[in-house]
């Protein structure tokens, strides 16, 4: 059979196989009973708060999006409009879907953390693959649709006419997906900070009561936090790098091998969908006593040493180059290599958090310093990784090389963003069981899930700077493609104000998140302060808080921030374009290296310092309620905002600069010129 009705087939094919299977687990999931009243109770107002949440942002973002599709058609044509469009509804889906089974799994867990950790694990994980399938499944599905779309209506032309359409208008699918997960996550982000800070200072500092303490007025929203953050932000955020390395694999592959070139990725990429889902059926605890994080690292295992297979088999078989497995065998590596260094310097009970925590004996200035010294460290090792990675990539295969190592760092996507939502739904359990006082097996089980959830967020989120930062360098290689430069010239002053500008724009942009959480935690701490001063009751259980209204602070100040960041990010290479091609491309250049650097600095930084916090709080150094641990607590709150909203925010932010300054490339090059 002709290799392109294969690619037309087997990756449609294999992306609904992926939808199906986690369709399948969605009701695998619902049928596990929810437990008492009271936890029914308790997740309602967390399930109501985060749909009500997510569909206030939908209401703001949508018209926007629909008006800039319109902009789209009228001034880069119909076919980039029609896959912005879908690269967006694809993304709202994801972060839609994801978010609507975590929030119905967390109490199933919970309530199966009664009867055990099997059943717990179960569920959780369960919940968790059904965000990893929706992400590689649509990802994957949105480029096959172009392919098909592209296919049937130019191959009268040939096969370069059939590569020529669709690697043109799969930038804007790459767009649309980007956009909207810069919403997910700069909305999510401020909402679950602001909450958390705000419930953080007020109910553990100033009352000395526990994170989840059903008197805490903010507890819901903080809860409600967690999936608008951790699985709606994140899953939008880990499908737009996993389209767009597929957008710029396809895009340099046909430069490079024609059709061949063009078909690669698709098959590549529907073989990983296959060895993630074979690795989920290996995440299962053999005992009672086993600890959570042995069955999930089983399954991932399996997943990446199926897809190095596939990736071999595929470059040899199709591309008749085994040089193009290398290149993506380097990204799966280069991935594991930065979950390492992740866990290093972020797990718990490391040497790095250790330190921190002992640091936090004398006051919160040495808790603050020590982290940063050490975010700043494991800033540089992660760099020298990407950078590596980059290198390698390049020298088997150029430009080429380096969109299939991104390819490769996201090989076990489907598993990851399992590993990822399965942290959210195991805290949100956990803070269930705490408020719904339950005891005994329970609260040993979910405190466990919680603990290991934690430490697969942070790893996620290493992975996901740098799966980003891949994504955003196959990006700026096409950008070379389409303006006809080969090279830079960075002593000219024009290109050396435009690295600048790129270097200092992801500081403004972060500037934006972080005084939105500052401002929003604000107004929490406020509100929260009000309800234990005017509520009489509260501390001695006998009155409810308003719970309500701190989640309807943080919508607000949510929904208020989305914009503003989102234009400057996209408006940004629009003006420095008017310096012309060679400016634009030192930009491009200053933006992923500073928003590179500042993301992993945030994440881990904050990381270290929410561990730091726990470490003690596991009752080291004086624990709960010590001044180590109020000390610890400020360490943990100055890093939230970092970790959890701008850190992460800036992946989506170095890929959108990429793609628009690919989408106006031809009218720079035209009007202005190089």
């Amino acid at each position: 059979m002709d290799i392109q009705l294969i690619a037309l087939f087997v990756a449609p094919i294999t992306s609904l196989f992926a939808l199906v299977y986690g369709l399948y687990l969605t009701k695998a999931v619902l049928k596990e009973d929810e437990g008492s009243d009271k936890l029914k109770q308790i997740a309602k107002a967390v399930r109501e708060g985060a749909m009500s949440y997510l569909n206030k942002q939908f209401r703001v973002v949508f018209p926007l999006m629909i008006a800039l599709a319109l902009l789209i058609w009228v001034t880069l044509g119909f076919g980039i409009a029609v896959t912005f469009l879908l690269g967006a509804i694809f993304s709202a889906i994801i972060g839609y879907f994801g978010m609507w089974i975590a929030v119905r799994a967390n109490v199933r867990t919970a309530n199966g953390a009664q009867k055990g950790l099997s059943l717990a694990l179960k569920i959780a994980f369960g919940a968790g693959t059904v965000n990893g399938m929706l992400v590689v499944g649509l990802g994957l599905l949105g480029v096959s649709i172009i392919y098909i779309w592209s296919y049937f209506t130019y191959i009268g032309l040939g096969p370069e006419a059939v590569t020529k359409h669709a690697t043109e208008v799969l930038v804007g699918y790459g767009f649309g997906a980007a956009l909207l997960a810069l919403f997910m996550r700069v909305g999510g982000g401020i909402f679950t900070k602001a909450a958390d800070v705000g419930a953080d200072l007020v109910g553990k500092v100033e009352k000395g009561i526990p994170e989840d303490d059903p008197r805490n007025p903010a507890t819901i929203a903080d809860n409600v936090g967690d999936n608008v953050g951790d699985c709606a932000g994140m899953a939008a955020d880990v499908f737009e790098s996993y389209a767009l390395t597929i957008v710029a694999a396809m895009i340099l592959g046909g430069q490079l091998f024609g059709l061949p070139g063009v078909v690669f990725p698709l098959l590549a990429r529907s073989g990983a969908i296959l060895t993630s889902i074979l690795g989920t059926f290996f995440v299962k605890a053999k005992s009672e006593s086993e600890n959570p994080i042995k069955p999930l690292i089983r399954g991932f295992i399996i997943a990446a040493i199926s897809a190095v297979a596939i990736f071999m088999f595929l470059a040899i078989y199709l591309l008749k180059e085994p040089r193009a497995g290398y290149a993506a065998i380097t990204g799966i590596f280069s991935m594991l290599a930065l979950l390492y260094v992740t866990k290093y310097y972020t797990g718990p009970g490391e040497k790095p958090v250790v330190a921190i925590a002992k640091a936090s004996q004398t006051g919160a200035g040495t808790n603050l310093i020590s982290g940063m010294a050490y975010g700043m460290e494991s800033t540089f090792v992660s760099v020298l990784i990407i950078a590596a990675t980059i290198f390698v990539g390049y020298l088997f295969l150029g430009f080429y090389g380096i969109s299939l190592a991104g390819m490769g760092m996201l090989a076990t996507t489907g598993i990851i963003m399992a590993l990822d939502t399965f942290g959210p739904i195991s805290d949100n359990a956990q803070g269930f069981v705490e408020m719904a006082g339950l005891k005994g097996k329970a609260e040993e089980v979910t405190s466990g899930l919680d603990a290991v959830g934690n430490t697969t967020k942070a790893l996620t989120k290493g992975f996901a700077v740098g799966s980003a930062a891949v994504a955003a360098s196959s990006l700026f290689a096409t950008y070379f493609e389409a303006t006809g430069l080969t090279s830079i010239d960075i002593a000219q002053p024009k290109v050396f104000i435009g690295l600048l500008l790129g270097g200092a724009l992801p500081f403004l942009f972060s500037s934006r998140l972080v005084g939105s959480v500052g401002r929003a935690a604000f107004q929490v701490v406020e509100e929260v302060r009000r309800q234990f001063r005017e509520i009489k009751g509260i501390m001695e259980g006998k009155a409810l808080p308003n719970y309500s209204r701190a989640v309807a602070i943080v919508t607000a100040a949510a929904q208020k921030e989305l914009v503003v960041p989102a234009a400057i990010v996209v408006s940004a290479p629009i003006l420095v374009g008017f310096l012309g091609a060679q400016t634009l491309g030192g930009f491009l250049g200053g933006v992923v290296a500073s928003g590179l650097t500042l993301a992993f600095y945030m994440c881990n930084t904050g990381g270290a310092w929410d561990n730091a916090k726990k470490y003690i709080e596991d009752g080291n150094l004086g624990g709960k309620g010590s001044d180590t641990h109020k000390a610890a607590v400020v360490g943990d709150t100055v890093g939230d905002p970092l970790k959890d909203t701008s850190g992460p925010a800036l992946n989506p932010m170095m890929k959108i600069v990429q793609i628009v300054a690919l989408l106006i490339a031809p009218l720079i090059v035209f009007y202005i010129g190089k």
